[in-house]
C-alpha cells in the first residue's frame, strides 16, 4: 500500500478513495498527533474547516468536523472558501488546525483533505506519516462537556479574508475593468468581492457552483472562455482561478494568455522596485520556462529552482526567507501576505501593478519571452536508471552544450509509471523538437526494459 498523503494532502476519487470513514479517521488521528506534540497544552483546541463546492465536500467536511469534535476539538465550519482563505484564517483566528476539503483543479468526482498547522502552514512529511500511523488506533474518547463543539460561520470569515486581501494592495484599482473566471469554485463569491472592494469594475463568469460544475471547461485549466470574455468586455485584463483558488492565470486585453511564469516576472520586478524582494531572489521550479530566468537575470533578479510542486517552492522560501515564488501553473506564494498559493491575492497584485504603472498587462508580461518548449514522454523504460546511465548523461551534456545559454534540457522520471519525460527548450521551435527527439531516442534505447 502506498503512502496516504501525497504532495498536496490526501486526494482521490470521492466516496471510493476518499470516504467519510477515511475523513473521520484521519481527522481523529491528526488531533491525537497534535495533542501528543504538546500543541493543545493549556487550552481547549480549536480548528477551522472549509471546502470547495463539490457535492462530496458536504459529507466529507461533516465527517472531518465530526472526527475532530469527537476528539475534543472545537470546530468553526466556514463552509465554501478557497484553500488560501482557510490557511489565512487558521493563522488569523489563532486556531490549532485548519482543514480544507478540495481536489483543487481536478475533475468534480475527486476530492481531497489538506491540513494546516497553527499559523496556516502545511504539515511536514514527518507529521503526515505520524497521522497515518495512528489512524484507527484504540483511544480514550472524551465525554460530556469535553467533546468538541461545531459552530457554523455565517459569512464573517469570508469578509475577514477579503478585507485582508484588499489591505495588501499598494494602490486602488479604480479605472480597471477586470474579467474574473471563478471556475464555479471556491472563490465564486470572495474573488469578485475582493476585486470590487479594491475598486475594480468587475465582470464575472463561471461563478454559479452547483456541486457538479467545478472546473468544468472553465477556470485556469480551460481559459478559452475568459479569453473571449475579456475581448468582448473591452477589459484591461482577465484572471482565472482553479477550483480551490490557490492558483491564478491571466489574460491580457487582446485575449492572450499570461501564464504563471510571466506573472511571477511581473510581480518580482514590482517587489524589487519597492525593496520587498528578499535577496533579489525569485523561487521557481525546474519546469519554469528558461525565458523567465533570462528575463530575471536582465532585471537583476536571481532565480532559485526547486522540484515541481508548490510545497517545495514554499519549503525553499521558508528555509531562506524569500518573499516570492511559484509555478508556471499559476501557484504563486507572496510570503508577506500568505502561507500558501493564493489565486485571488495574485490577481489583485497583478491588477495593482497595471494600475500603478499605467502600462498594459501585455506590455508588462512581454519582459518574459517564453522560449519554445517541447515535452516528450518516453514509455516502456526503466525510469530508475535515468540519472545514472552514462549514455544518457553524455547525450544530455552534448545537447546542453549545443543549446547554450538560450536552451535547456530536463529529464524527469515519472513517480509511478515506466516513463521518462524529456523536456527541451530552445530559441527556435524546430531546434527544440530536433533535440528532444534525439534525446528521446537515446533514452528509449539505453533505458529499455
Amino acid at each position: 500500500m502506498g503512502r496516504l498523503f501525497g504532495t498536496d494532502g490526501v486526494r482521490g476519487l470521492a466516496n471510493r478513495d476518499v470516504t467519510a470513514e477515511l475523513a473521520l479517521d484521519v481527522s481523529v488521528a491528526a488531533a491525537h498527533v497534535l495533542a501528543a506534540s504538546g500543541a493543545f497544552e493549556g487550552h481547549r483546541p480549536r480548528a477551522v474547516v472549509g471546502r470547495d463546492p463539490r457535492a462530496s465536500g458536504e459529507f466529507l467536511s461533516a465527517a472531518v468536523s465530526a472526527g475532530l469534535a469527537s476528539a475534543g476539538v472545537d470546530v468553526v465550519d466556514v463552509g465554501v472558501l478557497p484553500t488560501p482563505a482557510v490557511a489565512y484564517l487558521t493563522g488569523a483566528l489563532g486556531v490549532d488546525l485548519g482543514v480544507m476539503l478540495s481536489a483543487s483543479h481536478n475533475p468534480m468526482p475527486d476530492n481531497g483533505i489538506k491540513f494546516f498547522t497553527r499559523g496556516g502552514h502545511k504539515l511536514d512529511d514527518e507529521v503526515e506519516d505520524q497521522i497515518e500511523a495512528r489512524m484507527r488506533e484504540p483511544w480514550d474518547r472524551p465525554t460530556g462537556a469535553a467533546v468538541g463543539r461545531i459552530t457554523p460561520d455565517i459569512g464573517s470569515a469570508g469578509k475577514q479574508y477579503v478585507a485582508h486581501l484588499v489591505s495588501t494592495l499598494p494602490v486602488r484599482l479604480e479605472g480597471l475593468r477586470v474579467v474574473v473566471d471563478c471556475a464555479n469554485g471556491a472563490a465564486s463569491e470572495v474573488g469578485p468581492a475582493a476585486l470590487r472592494a479594491a475598486g475594480a469594475d468587475v465582470v464575472v463568469i463561471n461563478a454559479s457552483p452547483d456541486g457538479r460544475n467545478i472546473n468544468e471547461q472553465c477556470g485556469s485549466t480551460h481559459p478559452e472562455q475568459l479569453q473571449a470574455a475579456v475581448v468582448a468586455a473591452h477589459a484591461d485584463l482577465g484572471v482565472a482561478f482553479d477550483g480551490d483558488a490557490d492558483r491564478c492565470l491571466a489574460v491580457d486585453a487582446r485575449g492572450r494568455l499570461v501564464d504563471g511564469d510571466q506573472i511571477m516576472g511581473v510581480l518580482a520586478v514590482a517587489l524589487q522596485e519597492r525593496g520587498e524582494l528578499v535577496a533579489d531572489t525569485l523561487v521557481t521550479t525546474v519546469m519554469s520556462n528558461l525565458g523567465l530566468e533570462l528575463a530575471m537575470a536582465d532585471a537583476g533578479v536571481k532565480t532559485v529552482q526547486t522540484a515541481v510542486g508548490d510545497r517545495y517552492v514554499l519549503e525553499e522560501m521558508r528555509a531562506n526567507g524569500y518573499s516570492l515564488g511559484g509555478e508556471q501553473s499559476g501557484h504563486l506564494i507572496l510570503a508577506a501576505h500568505g502561507t500558501t498559493g493564493d489565486g485571488t491575492l495574485t490577481a489583485l497584485q497583478l491588477a495593482a501593478r497595471v494600475a500603478q504603472t499605467g502600462r498594459s498587462l501585455e506590455d508588462l508580461a512581454s519582459a518574459v519571452q517564453r522560449l519554445p518548449q517541447v515535452l516528450l514522454n518516453v514509455t516502456g523504460v526503466d525510469r530508475s536508471r535515468a540519472a545514472d546511465d552514462d549514455g544518457v548523461r553524455v547525450a544530455v551534456a552534448e545537447a546542453e552544450a549545443e543549446l547554450g545559454r538560450t536552451g535547456r534540457v530536463l529529464l524527469r522520471p515519472s513517480g509511478t509509471e515506466p516513463v521518462v519525460r524529456v523536456m527541451v527548450e530552445a530559441a527556435e521551435q524546430a531546434h527544440a523538437e530536433q533535440v528532444a527527439e534525439r534525446l528521446a531516442a537515446v533514452v528509449r534505447t539505453r533505458l529499455a526494459l
